[in-house]
């Protein structure tokens, strides 16, 4: 019995050693500060930022924040973006976390 559970504790340490890896480092916040970095580049977007990242274990958990470069470069923002799964924004009126201008996060429809 004592080998069943020393491989079953085993498993659950290795994954927990998984997760505490991710931390801060998780592919699809990743793929989405590389995709808003490149906006940026082409001047779509002014500023962007993602508060509090050293702590974010899964891309439902992040907020993003931007300002376009122009409010008439929004809509092609939002369809660039919109190729990270549940997409969801809304003008920053709080400013609390970030003075951008529009909050952006990727957790439309998400319940823990």
């Amino acid at each position: 019995m004592s080998c069943c559970y020393t491989n079953l504790e085993g498993r659950i340490i290795n994954k927990l050693k998984i997760k505490m890896t991710q931390i801060g480092n998780v592919p699809e916040i990743n793929s989405v500060k590389e995709h808003l970095s490149k906006l940026q580049e082409i001047g779509l977007i002014e500023a962007w930022e993602l508060p509090y990242e050293n702590i974010l274990t899964r891309l439902t958990a992040a907020i993003f924040f931007l300002t376009p470069t122009e409010d008439e470069n929004l809509n092609l923002i939002w369809d660039e973006l919109s190729v990270h799964k549940m997409l969801k924004y809304r003008e920053n009126e709080e400013r609390k976390m970030s003075d951008l201008k529009w909050r952006v996060e990727f957790n439309d429809g998400f319940e823990i």
